[in-house]
């Protein structure tokens, strides 16, 4: 479609109506598979979509103005997006969006002239250890950006040459794994087959895991066998579970699931169905975040053998009585979603709003039911101790931080890519093994994370010293902190939902506070009063907001200016307050309504009254 055609969109809209069933919970794979063909959503469209639904226009048009990746304007008929993650702007992702703009005739976030193309950003991609890198239609990704790409792409884009005919090449991802240990080699060759293992009881597979001591790997680490046993002995009105998994790695700088989806899914899978079968859930869902939608193919492919071989399905690995598959979502760009509610949310077609809890998802999760949420990497954990037993993960690592951990290293290193190591391993190995220069501080376990000077390198990875969701950002000493925390902390303004004014106004307001320091160097503008008011915000973000984002949003800006608070006292040089905005200036909107023009309506004169 060259243009907003009525009466096509909305055959396009029944199409993909019908193949949901008109289900509301759908809501989101509808908007996601009808955007695809018509390029955005006008309000008519969503009114027809909502009215097929028996959902009120507000709510629709309030859930496809929620992410990002949907689009309530006209934008271009390929959509180029480029990551914004610090590492890519490291590389130089900066530079290189400029030149295709220029390229391009077109400024970012426009539209050009014949509505063929616009240029943009987004959040992390998850391709940190291959970037600069970009979306392309929120489908596909190209990697390894430099110049000479970016004028092909031009070329290419100015041509009208449509995304399917660019070079193979461009679209390679690889996988970059350094170091293998027990998850990243996969299952063991001639282990116990899948229904041998759901031939136990449940009560026995939930011991095994239990005996392993595993933890959840999506940062909280919270026991892996008590969140299963939560769901198990709840309360199921209508007597279904369900196992969710969470494969919205949102986190910047993290990747590691990206691999697990792509060499690992059976795994996954059958640490799905483990739990499944330990919790007595018939219904498995996979979040899967927009970002790595170019992997739903693959995904697919692999249910549908795993359906062939009677794996999933009407008594799933032969047991009697175990119905249980397996269906995969599409999310639509919200790092907030990576909470478990606000994916629970997402998932029944909603805004990714974190909910209030109690109750909690293992008590009432996804449609009112009892809801294991567990990240990949926790799965993929899952389905090893099954085979080889509690005891033998338990006896990996350390007593209070069993097993393993997948590390996505980037940044100022010779080798990002995987690393896999027994938790307990210190940091200082890890960045000896990827090479790292030089660094002066490592951002561990993403934005949300701790920012590590190079006299914490010799602390352990592990939940009792140093935990981490899994990704390592190197920096080296010729990276300005500050600057690295003001990047976060736009990402956690853009990124917050909005429900709680503490996290709404507080993010923008550290960002604003933030500016001004960045404006002030050597300006004599920023002041004591400045830092003064971080650690404010800092404190009221972390006590006073609704979720884990608000509370987490501020680590960056308090681990710099804890260990690296030169970066902000060279920016505060001034003896007194200095205000950031033009009073002045702010008066002009008032003036232009009264009509006044004369030196008495601004706060200063010539002659200074």
């Amino acid at each position: 479609m060259t243009a907003f055609d009525q009466p096509a969109s909305f055959h396009v809209a029944n199409a993909v109506l019908a193949r949901w069933h008109h289900d509301p919970h759908a809501l989101v794979q509808v908007l996601r598979e009808t955007q695809a063909q018509t390029h955005w959503l006008p309000r008519d469209l969503l009114a027809h979509i909502g009215r097929a639904m028996g959902l009120p226009l507000a709510h629709v048009e309030g859930v496809a103005s929620f992410y990002r990746f949907f689009h309530l304007r006209p934008v271009g008929r390929v959509r180029v997006l480029f990551s914004d993650n610090i590492t890519d702007r490291m590389a130089g992702s900066d530079a290189l969006l400029a030149r295709l703009c220029e390229r391009l005739g077109v400024k970012p976030g426009e539209v050009d002239a014949q509505g063929r193309f616009s240029v943009d950003r987004c959040s992390c991609t998850g391709l940190c250890d291959q970037g600069p890198a970009l979306l392309v239609n929120h489908h596909q990704v190209v990697t390894r950006l430099d110049a000479a790409r970016i004028d092909q792409l031009a070329e290419c884009l100015l041509a009208g040459v449509p995304p399917e005919a660019w070079p193979a090449e461009w679209f390679q991802v690889q996988d970059h794994i350094r170091r293998a240990d027990v998850l990243l080699q996969g299952l063991p060759a001639g282990a116990l087959g899948l229904p041998g293992v759901l031939a136990r009881e449940p009560g026995e597979l939930l011991n095994e895991v239990e005996r392993s001591g595993l933890r959840g790997r999506g940062g909280a680490g919270f026991p892996t066998a008590r969140k299963w046993r939560f769901c198990a002995e709840a309360d199921a009105a209508d007597g279904q579970r369900c196992l969710v998994c969470n494969a919205d790695e949102g986190e910047p700088g993290t990747f590691k699931d990206r691999v697990l989806l792509s060499r690992h899914a059976d795994a996954l899978f059958d640490g799905m169905t483990v739990a499944a079968r330990a919790i007595g859930a018939r219904t498995g869902l996979v979040y899967l975040r927009g970002e790595y939608r170019f992997l739903l193919g693959h995904l697919e492919a692999v249910l549908e053998r795993r359906r062939g071989l009677g794996l999933l399905g009407r008594n799933a690995g032969g047991v009697t009585g175990f119905d249980f598959d397996i269906a995969i979502h599409l999310g639509a760009g919200a790092y907030v979603c990576g909470e478990e509610s606000a994916l629970i949310e997402s998932l029944e077609g909603k805004r990714g709003i974190p909910r209030i809890r109690p109750p909690f998802p293992v008590q009432r999760g996804y449609l009112g039911r009892p809801t294991v949420v567990n990240n990949v990497e926790t799965l993929v954990a899952g389905a090893h101790i099954a085979r080889r037993g509690g005891a033998w993960w338990a006896g990996i690592g350390t007593p209070g931080s069993t097993g393993t951990k997948i590390h996505s290293v980037s940044g100022d290193c010779e080798r990002p890519g995987l690393y896999e190591y027994p938790l307990g391993t210190p940091l200082a190995q890890i960045l000896a093994d990827c090479g790292a220069r030089d660094p002066q501080a490592v951002q561990v376990g993403g934005p949300s994370g701790s920012c590590v000077p190079a006299s914490g390198f010799g602390r352990a990875i592990a939940f009792e010293d140093l935990p981490s969701a899994g990704a390592l950002m190197v920096f080296d000493q010729t990276r300005d902190l500050f600057e690295v925390a003001r990047h976060f902390a736009r990402f956690f303004a853009h990124e917050s939902c909005g429900l709680c004014t503490p996290c709404r106004v507080g993010t923008e307001l550290v960002v604003r506070r933030l500016d001004k320091l960045a404006q002030a160097r050597g300006a004599g503008r920023g002041s004591a009063f400045d830092i003064k008011r971080l650690h404010e915000l800092d404190e009221l973000l972390h006590s006073g907001t609704h979720c884990g984002l608000g509370v987490s949003a501020c680590n960056p800006l308090r681990d710099t200016l804890a260990h690296f608070g030169q970066a902000y006292t060279q920016r505060s040089t001034a003896a007194s307050f200095q205000p950031d905005i033009d009073l002045d200036a702010e008066l002009s909107s008032a003036r232009r309504v009264t009509g006044r023009r004369d030196p008495g309506a601004h706060l200063k004169t010539e002659h200074g009254g």
